[in-house]
C-alpha cells in the first residue's frame, strides 16, 4: 500500500480527533476510521464515516424510538428473520462511506454496481501518479477453458517472469508518455490521460447502504469473483463484521453460506429424501443446475 507522507499526516490528525454526538456508534467501527486496510499493492480501503448500527436495522423493522426494554437475543432473532425472508428495507437504513484508492479495472468492473453514490479523482483536474498494479507472479493464469470470464491454470515461473516484465515495461513507458504529453506538448490532462493503461490506480469516496453493499458482497468475495476485486471485498466484509456483527453473522448464515434451491431442485431433494435414486434424465434440471446440486449435498 501507498500513502503518501502528506497524506499519513492528514489521515494521523485526523485519528486523534474527537466530536460529541447523540447518535448510536460502533467502537470496533470507530477504531477503524481512517484507517487504511491495504489491497493490492499500492491500493486500500478506508472507513470515512457511516451512520446505523445493529439497533439501527430493528428499530426501522419495528419503527420503534429505542431500544426500550427488549433483550438483544430478540434483536438478533429478528434481524436473522428479516435477512432469512429478505426483507430487505430495514438494512437500508444503515449506511456507511468508504475512500478506495483501486486500478482502474477494478473500479470499472465495481462501477456496475449502479447502487452507491460515487465520485471519482478526475485526471481533467488532477495529474495521475506514477502507481500501477502489477499481479503476484503466482496470481498470473491461462484463459480458463470452460469459464469465458475466468482463470485456468497457473503459468509456470518462467513464463510468469515474462509477463510481469511486460507489464512492467509498458506501464513505466505509458507514464513517460504521459509525462511528455503534458510538459513536453502542454498537451490538456483530459487528452493526455487516454494514454494510461487500465492497471493505474485510480481513487474515489464510494457512499452506500447497508442491504446494496451486502448484496456488492454477496458476489464480489465469492471465490469465482475476479481475485483482484476480491481483495477489497474482503477487506470490506472486516469493516462490515466490525460495524454490525448481528448482521453479518445473519449474512454469512443465509447468504454467503447458503444455497438457494429452485423449485425443481427441490423436487430432486424430495425424491432422495425418499428413498429414490434420482437420475438427472428424470429430473427438469440441466446439467450445470444438476453438478451445482450434487456438489451441494456431497454427492
Amino acid at each position: 500500500m501507498s500513502v503518501s507522507a502528506d497524506d499519513a499526516a492528514a489521515l494521523a490528525e485526523l485519528r486523534v480527533q474527537r466530536a460529541e454526538t447523540r447518535r448510536p456508534t460502533v467502537p470496533a467501527l470507530e477504531a477503524m476510521l481512517y484507517e487504511p486496510i491495504p489491497c493490492l499493492d499500492h491500493g486500500f480501503v478506508r472507513v470515512v464515516d457511516y451512520m446505523g448500527d445493529d439497533a439501527a436495522v430493528v428499530q426501522a423493522a419495528r419503527v420503534s424510538y429505542g431500544k426500550g426494554t427488549r433483550k438483544s437475543t430478540e434483536d438478533r432473532g429478528l434481524i436473522r428473520y428479516l435477512m432469512r425472508h429478505r426483507h430487505t428495507t430495514p438494512f437500508e437504513m444503515a449506511e456507511i462511506k468508504l475512500h478506495v484508492k483501486l486500478p482502474i479495472f477494478v473500479a470499472r468492473q465495481w462501477i456496475r454496481h449502479r447502487t452507491a453514490n460515487v465520485n471519482e479523482v478526475s485526471a481533467r483536474y488532477s495529474i495521475l501518479d506514477r502507481e500501477f498494479y502489477l499481479p503476484r507472479a503466482e496470481d498470473l493464469a491461462v484463459q480458463s477453458v470452460d469459464n469465458k470470464q475466468g482463470r485456468g491454470a497457473p503459468l509456470t515461473p518462467e513464463a510468469a517472469a515474462e509477463v510481469l516484465s511486460l507489464l512492467r515495461r509498458d506501464a513505466l513507458q505509458a507514464y513517460d508518455t504521459y509525462e511528455t504529453l503534458l510538459e513536453g506538448h502542454q498537451l490538456a490532462r483530459e487528452l493526455a490521460r487516454m494514454d494510461l493503461p487500465v492497471n493505474y490506480y485510480t481513487q474515489w469516496y464510494w457512499k452506500i447502504d447497508l442491504h446494496n453493499l451486502l448484496h456488492f458482497l454477496a458476489l464480489r468475495i465469492d471465490p469465482h469473483a475476479q481475485y483482484e476485486i476480491r481483495v477489497y471485498g474482503e477487506a470490506m466484509a472486516s469493516v462490515v463484521r466490525a460495524w454490525v456483527p448481528a448482521v453479518w453473522e445473519a449474512f454469512e448464515d443465509y447468504r454467503v453460506g447458503a444455497f438457494t434451491l429452485s423449485r425443481s431442485m427441490l423436487a430432486v431433494v424430495r425424491r432422495m429424501l425418499a428413498g429414490e435414486q434420482v437420475e438427472r434424465s428424470s429430473t427438469a434440471l440441466s446439467k450445470r443446475e444438476w453438478d451445482e446440486l450434487m456438489e451441494v449435498l456431497g454427492r
